[in-house]
């Protein structure tokens, strides 16, 4: 799986090119809470150190940074990086580098780690590689985590009290502009991202995996540009992708959501938090 997938596809600097200044506006929050059963799981308590590989805007780094000594962000995209010190800032957070390179350069000369975390980012990895680093990388008894919106969750509870956001619809309008395969940087992904990291983190010497979900649910309300934010965060509507129908593009869409909801107002819910934990053994340096 993962060597069919990495013929098909390479990464390039153009992943999430143009992204950056709708992500932290377009993606749903985890759950939440999400960070205090991260840290329990971890066994943070304000010492340690934590690195966050992918780290986008800074989402993860910012709301862990208090369980630990010093947390590092790491992304190959500057302006989210760019994103994450400004949004750094107002929360006053001080103990937080960043650092501009790929999960593949690690070690990076960062040092050892309490915790390592991929927050919907690992599959965008050379996994087997970036795993086998990552195992070096920790303390004995150290942790990977990999932090995700949980999939195929139980059916909602009730009605939302406004229309949902027309994602189907929105996705159309997509495919009709860059094609049915999806596209991710100056390529496509035929096959789409990865899957399986209970086995590549088994292959490169971690034990069992542990699971938490952090129960969510609750019913968010979005507009017009928060739906916008949200197509652009994503990689395979990333900014860049449309050319010189970015605009037009933009337009299609919001038509889309005027004729959804008139009054441009939609309802959600957010979902669950999955956490997984993998730890590198004890007796292993």
């Amino acid at each position: 799986m993962a060597a069919d997938w990495q013929d098909d596809w390479q990464w390039d600097s153009t992943l999430f090119r143009g992204s950056a200044a709708h992500y932290a506006r377009g993606r749903l929050p985890y759950a939440p809470g999400y960070a205090g059963v991260l840290a329990y799981a971890l066994g943070l308590t304000g010492s340690g150190r934590l690195l966050d590989v992918g780290c986008g805007p800074g989402t993860v780094t910012l709301d862990m940074a208090r369980y630990v000594t010093e947390a590092v962000g790491l992304d190959p995209d500057e302006d989210m990086l760019a994103q994450a010190e400004r949004r750094a800032r107002p929360r006053e957070v001080h103990n937080v580098r960043w650092v501009h390179a790929r999960a593949e350069d690690l070690p990076a000369g960062l040092g050892t780690f309490h915790a390592v975390v991929f927050a919907q980012s690992f599959h965008w990895t050379d996994r087997d590689r970036v795993a086998a680093t990552v195992r070096d990388m920790l303390e004995p008894g150290g942790a990977f985590a990999h932090v995700n919106d949980l999939k195929d969750p139980p059916p909602a509870p009730g009605p939302l009290p406004l229309p949902a956001p027309p994602y189907e619809r929105i996705g159309d309008v997509v495919c009709r502009r860059l094609g049915p395969v999806r596209r991710a940087g100056q390529g496509s992904l035929v096959h789409g991202t990865q899957n399986q990291e209970e086995r590549v983190l088994e292959q490169a010497g971690f034990g069992d995996c542990e699971r938490h979900v952090v129960p969510a649910g609750e019913v968010v309300v979005r507009g017009a540009d928060d739906l916008v934010a949200w197509v652009f965060s994503r990689s395979d509507s990333a900014p860049h992708l449309f050319g010189s129908e970015l605009a037009d593009f933009e337009q299609e869409v919001r038509a889309v959501l005027r004729d959804a909801s008139p009054g441009l107002r939609f309802a959600e819910r957010l979902p669950a938090t999955e956490i997984r934990i993998w730890r590198k053994p004890r007796g292993v340096r």
